[in-house]
């Protein structure tokens, strides 16, 4: 890499860095001088999403290379950079600390799964699929287990990888779209139906004009602001709480305070009261429910809502710091078989998810792509360890400062975010005084409403809904264009007709992503689940599907393309079945473990398969095996032993 182009880099991002403080800074004065803080979220949506565009634009092209894979010239820290902003999507920047204000030390199943997944990319798959080269995952399935020519078991290789792409990220992109749409919704005072598809215009500037390249320097403009918003609010909470500016090193002071407090609230005989209020109303349900088993479905399913929201507000505080809570052993070891089943289903969903691996294509060389690993682990880490503190710092305000406040005397947002349905507040006692069972947090507003709740000054809020609108947006670019790219390479140039222009293949790939783009804001609209359950199952179909076809493809010249095949297909039907059975049709539970970790059980079938079947059928050609050698030692060329 010349030292003059990344020495051009890193002025362009040095100056774009400082742009963005000095504007935070005028907006800081501009609320001092008295303005509207619609105008100022306003101003923060637009201003940012127009910053993107301009990006996009800029960057646009119509080179294969380039569109596809950002022309394989992309440095390791800026691509490290990239990657993080296409990693930490909105279950990270919006659902992570959420999920971790709601259950405590479990909800570290995810900063472990996600931090640990890497480790397996840079261990078993980042280098060696750059050695590989091409475009996409399924150029290198199709590659390894049918032929260089894609034909044959090629195609049908390919072709299952083509639907586990989609389907894993769709899934995915969904929940990008649905956290736009929060975001918007809140702070454009738009419903959150309009917010969803206001939001796709954002998510579409830079990905339909420039692909991967526009994608990628956007993305590291992404990283820069989402990382600043994340910060910022926390810090400040931080100072206020502990008078420390750094909160990764004291909230376990906060955490005790916290735990005293769960104590008192757990001993409150008002706070009793309430959770019996709640036990009475589920047994009133239930009651109903076996009274009037033929009552029309949309009344039962209203029924079946309320039962369960008022069984989760009769349960007492969930301890934050406990491990593993239970009534019983029983209950306490499933607690911990689903987090280690989540731990693993995210760490393997981590090292398969398509559009991460497609982004080590984008490097300029083996070495880079290693050193990408390593940045994108930092880069991530900022966050992740940032993320436990938000959740503690967050849930001592609203214990200490709003639980027990006059209902007639709740701060505004309470009322604000209830609007976009993320709070609920319910007298149910009746004695206009709030308890923590009657406020009902979505776990997604938890980061979002922070500033607010520790009465910051509202630029910090619109601070974190760019930062929210930007963790969002990259990860939702890259993911529109790996489905794009999927259909337009992977089925329409390789599998349908191989004499296809550029032009034709680009301008096809844009089209696509247009329609999955509104297909995805559309299923977000209909509210499928929170932010992170849906990234989730998206981590256990592309964990089942994919890693055990490809570590194997690049660990065992055994492997064989019947074995792939019947493995990919195996993971992804045990996966599926497992997923829709127990979340949507009331299938019982396979040792206890959720619906969000469907994948492990995928993966065990997925390996399981695909050694069997490979055992048992004709073992790879010649040319195939060396293939294999080749990628596995990413060397020189000319010497493939040498590892770089």
């Amino acid at each position: 890499m010349k030292p003059g182009y990344l020495n051009k880099l890193f002025r362009y991002y040095s100056f774009y860095t400082g742009g963005f403080v000095f504007f935070l800074f005028a907006l800081a004065v501009a609320e001092f001088m008295g303005a509207p803080e619609r105008w100022i979220g306003w101003i923060f949506m637009a201003s940012t999403v127009g910053l993107y565009a301009a990006i996009g634009f800029f960057s646009r092209t119509s080179d294969v290379d380039e569109y596809y894979v950002a022309g394989r010239r992309v440095p390791a820290v800026y691509n490290g950079m990239a990657t993080g902003a296409d990693w930490m999507s909105a279950a990270s920047f919006i659902g992570l600390a959420g999920t971790l204000y709601q259950k405590g030390y479990d909800g570290l199943a995810f900063v472990m799964g996600w931090t640990g997944g890497y480790v397996l990319v840079a261990l078993f798959l980042a280098p060696y699929l750059r050695k590989f080269g091409q475009f996409t995952i399924p150029d290198f399935i199709a590659a390894r287990y049918g032929g260089k020519n894609s034909s044959g078991s090629g195609n049908l290789a390919r072709s299952i990888a083509v639907a586990g792409v989609i389907l894993a990220s769709f899934t995915y992109v969904t929940a990008q779209v649905f956290g736009v749409g929060i975001i918007t919704s809140r702070f454009l005072g738009i419903t959150f139906e309009t917010g969803v598809f206001v939001g796709l215009a954002g998510i579409l500037v830079c990905s339909f004009m420039g692909g991967m390249r526009a994608v990628t320097w956007t993305q590291v403009a992404q990283y820069i602001v989402l990382i600043i918003a994340y910060l910022v609010p926390v810090v400040f909470l931080s100072y206020k709480v502990t008078s420390v500016p750094l909160p990764q090193l004291v909230y376990g002071e906060v955490l005790q305070k916290l735990e005293v407090r769960e104590q008192e609230l757990l001993a409150d005989p008002a706070q009793q009261t309430v959770r019996d209020a709640y036990t009475e109303r589920a047994q009133g349900l239930q009651r109903q429910l076996q009274a009037h088993p033929q009552a029309p479905a949309a009344e039962r399913e209203r029924w079946q809502r309320e039962l369960q929201a008022a069984q989760k507000n009769a349960q007492p505080p969930y301890p934050h710091a406990e491990a593993f809570p239970g009534k019983d052993a029983a209950e306490r070891d499933t607690a911990r078989l689903n987090f280690l089943a989540l731990t693993l289903c995210l760490m393997v969903g981590t090292a398969a998810l398509p559009h991460i691996l497609m982004r080590f294509y984008t490097t300029p060389s083996v070495r880079e792509a290693r050193n990408s690993v390593f940045w994108s682990l930092f880069f991530i880490t900022l966050l992740y360890i940032t993320a436990p503190a938000y959740a503690v710092f967050a849930k001592y305000e609203v214990y200490t400062n709003v639980i027990g406040t006059a209902i007639a005397e709740l701060p505004t947002w309470v009322a604000s975010w209830a609007k976009v349905g993320m709070v609920a507040v319910e007298d149910i006692n009746g004695d206009g005084i709030l308890q923590l069972a009657e406020l009902t947090l979505n776990p997604d507003v938890i980061v979002l409403a922070t500033p607010e709740i520790a009465g910051l000054p509202y630029v910090v809020a619109g601070l974190v809904a760019a930062g929210g609108l930007a963790a969002a947006l990259s990860t939702a670019d890259g993911l529109l264009l790996t489905i794009a790219n999927a259909l337009s390479h992977d089925v329409y140039y390789q599998m349908i007709n191989p004499t296809a222009s550029t032009r034709r293949r680009i301008m096809l790939s844009k089209t696509l992503l247009l329609f999955v783009a509104v297909a995805s804001a559309w299923v977000a609209s209909l509210r499928p689940d929170t932010i992170l359950s849906m990234v989730a199952w998206a981590f256990s179909i592309a964990g089942a599907c994919f890693f055990p076809a490809l570590v194997l493809g690049i660990f065992w010249r055994r492997a064989s393309s019947a074995g792939a095949v019947a493995g990919m297909l195996s993971g992804l039907a045990v996966t599926l079945y497992y997923l829709l059975g127990v979340k949507f049709y009331g299938m019982e539970k396979w040792f206890g473990i959720s619906d969000i970790s469907a994948g492990v059980f995928g993966l065990a079938a997925g390996f399981l398969v695909t050694v069997l079947v490979s055992l048992f059928t004709r073992p790879p050609d010649a040319e195939t095996r060396a293939m294999v050698e080749r990628v596995r030692y990413p060397g020189n060329p000319g010497n493939p032993g040498q590892r770089v």
